[in-house]
């Protein structure tokens, strides 16, 4: 089997794996001043995407240029999310070179979409390919890929313990490589439900002392997530930000959420926001809390409510989720200060930060790692891909981590 690294390698975002120059495994974004994409344009006979989060599938559509028409196989949600993605990045990019697709490339992903449960064998490019659930958000999977001599498990983004929304990764298939994601190879996590009460008390005790708790959140997992949390403590809130339609959808694939019922309850408990006339600025000037997009500051329905709320030290920033070097939350945590729509501004109000982060942590990857100490393990996703390799290495495994642009043969 020959494997191509183009993008994820050493790094967080633009995940794309060539097999076999014909099957493409995601084919991601880096989000950034300008955004990155692969280091190639392929070519693929087929497509096979994880799940739906930009870093992953986000130039998905460019690969339908011209007269290419691969097919692209994924989990319903993850065809849902793709879209949502492709119609957002439109919006903010379309026409520059900001987007490496048009609305034209965006129609035509649904003429090729065929989409898939898991443990649901199905043939792609000349390959054998399986999902698993990989506990990460709805409809997210490992991908088994099976040429007929060599069986390739890549990972993609997972989680080995249980959220609100999904079910932990537990799938194991026999495999002769691993392409394994080390987004936090150095990290404990705190028990979940740790996390949990901290963060309710924190919210509970602003609310309390009469202020506004802002809820920075992913549109995509956290924020359900989050409004999830927030219907089981009986926390009223608002919700903002693509992660309404976002919700809206997951509710419609009710066989790939943990407890749909939980789900429903926690639409129900939230109050969705329209943004006309005015009402993000009376709602920031409530005793309330909001779980808004975009969950690093960068845009979205967060840039009216923090500026709204940073004066007033009573007020809370509670960040859910990791904050990318260079971006205006990593800003906030760091020096107190987040540049918003182009002005640098200092917050008084709290900054909090909670780890509900939907990766699994070392821990979690060893345990993993564990069921494939016979097989290669090849290294991504992640900002110390060679240290993480390195480690295993002392552990007995045959770990590398390939660079971008790197080719090998299993």
């Amino acid at each position: 089997m020959h494997i191509r690294f183009l993008g994820g390698a050493r790094e967080v975002g633009r995940s794309a794996i060539l097999v076999n120059d014909r099957l493409l495994l995601d084919y991601g974004m880096k989000t950034g001043n300008p955004p990155q994409y692969p280091v190639d344009a392929p070519d693929p006979d087929a497509v096979v995407v994880s799940h739906g989060h930009l870093d992953h599938v986000g130039a998905v559509p460019s690969l339908l240029a011209g007269d290419r028409r691969p097919p692209i196989h994924w989990t319903p949600p993850t065809r849902e999310l793709a879209l949502v993605l492709a119609r957002d990045t439109l919006k903010l990019h379309g026409g520059t070179y900001d987007c490496p697709f048009t609305e034209q490339e965006v129609k035509r992903v649904t003429q090729v979409s065929q989409t898939h449960g898991y443990r649901e064998t199905f043939e792609a490019a000349g390959h054998e390919v399986t999902f698993y659930n990989a506990g990460h958000i709805p409809g997210s999977a490992h991908v088994l890929v099976d040429d007929g001599d060599t069986r390739l498990f890549y990972t993609a983004d997972f989680h080995t313990e249980s959220q609100r929304l999904v079910s932990a990764s537990t799938a194991r298939p026999d495999a002769d490589v691993v392409v394994c994601e080390s987004t936090y190879s150095d990290v404990e996590h705190d028990p979940r439900q740790q996390t949990e009460e901290r963060f309710v008390e924190s919210v509970r005790t602003t609310l309390w002392e009469g202020g506004t708790v802002v809820v920075p959140a992913f549109a995509i997992g956290r924020t359900q997530e989050m409004l999830m949390i927030c219907a089981a403590h009986d926390v009223d809130c608002y919700v903002d930000g693509m992660g309404k339609g976002v919700t809206r959808m997951l509710r419609q694939h009710p066989e790939f959420v943990r407890d749909p019922d939980a789900l429903r309850r926690a639409k129900s408990n939230a109050r969705f926001v329209t943004g006309r006339d005015g009402q993000r600025e009376r709602i920031a000037d409530q005793n309330t809390v909001v779980v808004t997009t975009s969950g690093m500051l960068s845009g979205g329905p967060a840039m009216t409510y923090v500026p709204a709320v940073r004066a007033n030290p009573t007020n809370k920033i509670a960040m859910t989720g990791y904050q990318v070097e260079g971006t205006p939350g990593r800003e906030l945590l760091d020096r107190g200060r987040a540049e918003i729509d182009g002005r640098v501004m200092p917050v008084s109000a709290q900054v909090e930060s909670y780890d509900f982060s939907a990766h699994a942590d070392r821990d979690g990857l060893l345990d993993l790692l564990g069921s494939y100490r016979d097989a290669q393990v090849l290294v991504n996703h992640g900002d110390r891909c060679e240290a993480f390799a390195e480690e295993l290495g002392g552990e007995g495994f045959d770990a590398s981590a390939p660079g971008p642009g790197d080719e090998l043969t299993v």
